[in-house]
């Protein structure tokens, strides 16, 4: 079949297609033939995969989670392990679908228009984007935010590893901002079969908005669990640090910006708790709304996030700060996390280059008085 799809067969119009199917759970052949290079087995595609190993206990615990929520909501508060899951699998499975359905096109068409490689990148951020919205988000708003993602947040800046923004994180905040009755009424995280309603006790806002008692009413161990209302993959703060341990341990994420970013978090929050802004502890922000899943998977992003490692402590600190600040002073956007990251992103190039030219100015004084 090689033949046939190489530049000159009979379907090479097709050949960036073919060559992606071929190599999508294989590594290609191609080696370096001459010249000095640096060869280790660290490659994109491992990269992802280790990523998408590393995001599953949160996706498989948030799945449980809607079918729990579910049953709360209903009144029926039987912790059925299997029923659960079951019931959120089929509620975050079309999401699932129509995310990478729409953007995996959008990205085979790209590469075959530029007669480009299918690059591995979107297998990340449409596993992500459905962990981020809530569970009752319309299928049509998952396709149009998916395609106005990759669009204009990756492609037009010439594709993987090119962008400046998380793509995922761009689709929440099209969401976001285009929908806000959809991504934060009362019971939009809560998924109901056709016919059901609430319970008049489980109504409420969503985690970290106008209804406190909807999260800030519980215990830390069900916030630390993940067993409150929220988006399907960002309430286990438990499964979001079995994700970092391996993404820690195997390089993929940088300890750097997550320990930044907790810091950050502590810092402003202390300063509020003491200041009498908040009666909330410090360190209960770590578990509250998406601050774990943000710190651990978004702000991590190697493409979008500070290369110096200087840079990774002062971006870190930048969206902790700014997430619990937003949280503390803004009454209309609960949840900083998002904006935080966004702001960190369009940042991180120039800390880079600030954290650059110290250290070549500090490096050029030492060889004058040398």
């Amino acid at each position: 079949m090689h033949p046939i799809f190489e530049k000159g067969g009979k379907l090479g119009w097709l050949h960036s297609t073919a060559d992606a199917f071929d190599t999508f759970l294989a590594v290609p052949g191609n080696v370096t033939r001459k010249g000095a290079h640096v060869r280790d087995a660290v490659d994109l595609k491992r990269i992802i995969i280790l990523a998408l190993i590393a995001v599953i206990p949160a996706a498989l615990f948030g799945m449980w989670n809607v079918g729990y929520q579910h049953g709360l909501a209903v009144g029926d508060p039987r912790i059925n392990l299997l029923g659960n899951w079951w019931f959120g699998f089929l509620h975050v499975l079309p999401i699932y679908v129509v995310a990478y359905a729409v953007g995996l096109l959008i990205e085979f068409g790209t590469a075959q228009i530029r007669n480009e490689e299918v690059n591995e990148g979107f297998l990340m951020t449409g596993f992500l984007i459905p962990l981020i919205l809530p569970v009752t988000t319309p299928l049509w708003m998952v396709g149009l935010a998916t395609a106005f993602s990759v669009i204009f947040c990756k492609e037009i800046f010439g594709g993987t590893g090119m962008n400046i923004w998380n793509p995922a994180l761009v689709a929440r905040a099209f969401l976001f901002f285009s929908y806000p009755n959809q991504m934060s009424g009362s019971q939009c995280w809560i998924a109901l079969r056709k016919g059901e309603t609430m319970l008049d006790a489980s109504t409420g806002a969503t985690p970290l908005a106008l209804d406190g008692a909807a999260q800030y009413g519980t215990s830390w161990w069900d916030l630390f669990l993940g067993t409150v209302p929220g988006s399907v993959g960002e309430t286990s703060v438990l499964c979001i640090l079995l994700g970092a341990f391996l993404l820690v341990w195997t390089g993929v994420g940088s300890w750097k910006i997550m320990a930044g970013s907790v810091a950050g978090a502590l810092l402003v929050g202390w300063l509020g708790h003491i200041g009498g802004v908040t009666d909330i502890p410090a360190w209960m922000q770590l578990l509250y709304g998406g601050f774990a899943f943000g710190t651990v998977f978004m702000a991590t992003d190697p493409v979008t996030s500070c290369q110096t490692e200087c840079g990774k402590w002062l971006y870190g600190l930048l969206i902790g700060m700014l997430c619990i600040t937003v949280r503390l002073f803004n009454p209309g956007y609960a949840e900083g996390m998002m904006l935080a990251i966004l702001f960190a992103n369009t940042m991180a190039p120039l800390m880079d280059h600030c954290v650059v030219s110290v250290h070549l100015s500090r490096k050029n004084k030492k060889l004058k008085t040398a």
